[in-house]
């Protein structure tokens, strides 16, 4: 099995003296797994975290983990470099990609939003609140899409002040009132959209990344 796309390197890791784990994060095959020989030994031209460009991924059979033949074209983390808050986001987002993207599934708005993101808090002069944007992007593409237009109880478009957990939808003050304890309070923030990826996580038994955990 062969397949040849296009994606960022989201995750590499040691696996002998001179060969890596890589997670490639692809514009049409979504997470990708597999073997890159000389990885580690590499002294020219080395795989790095953040690097994009061409792929190819190999294996015998299907269930197979592969090996890649890795052509960097650009590494869209060299420009965060000495910015430690947007090494953070970076972080932060690979690492949700890598524990939450079920592998070889397109995911093609969250490739274009995840490429956008590196771009666009090089200049942004609120970063965080571009990675806001991107955590309820992809809450959404997971199934968890937060609908803040009107209450989800009375359907009032005025004073909404909470979010419901359950279904992610706005309640008012007035609807929200009995059960104020148990909503979330609006604006979204880091902090709701952490408690939404924890329950993501919960459900699918694996714990939420480090990377996320520091905001």
């Amino acid at each position: 099995m062969k397949i040849e796309t296009y994606g960022i390197l989201i995750n590499i890791k040691p696996f002998s003296e001179r060969d890596a784990v890589a997670h490639i994060f692809t514009k049409d095959s979504g997470v990708l797994v597999g073997m890159m020989r000389g990885a580690v030994s590499a002294k020219k031209n080395k795989p790095l975290v953040g690097q994009i460009g061409n792929v190819s991924w190999n294996a015998r059979l299907d269930s197979q983990l592969g090996v890649f033949h890795w052509e960097a074209e650009k590494n869209l983390a060299a420009p965060l470099m000495f910015n430690a808050d947007l090494l953070k986001i970076m972080n932060s987002a690979f690492a949700l990609i890598y524990t939450l993207i079920p592998e070889r599934e397109s995911y093609n708005e969250l490739y274009e939003n995840t490429v956008m993101l590196l771009q666009q808090i090089i200049d942004s002069p609120d970063p965080y609140k571009e990675y806001l944007q991107w955590e309820i992007n992809l809450l959404g593409i997971l199934g968890y899409g937060l609908d803040l237009t009107k209450c989800s109880g009375c359907q009032k478009t005025e004073n909404l002040c909470y979010l419901s957990p359950k279904t992610g939808r706005a309640v008012c003050a007035k609807c929200g009132e009995p059960y104020r304890d148990k909503l979330y309070k609006l604006p979204v923030s880091l902090m709701v959209t952490g408690m939404f990826i924890n329950h993501i996580c919960n459900i699918q038994g694996v714990e939420v990344p480090t990377a996320r955990k520091i905001f």
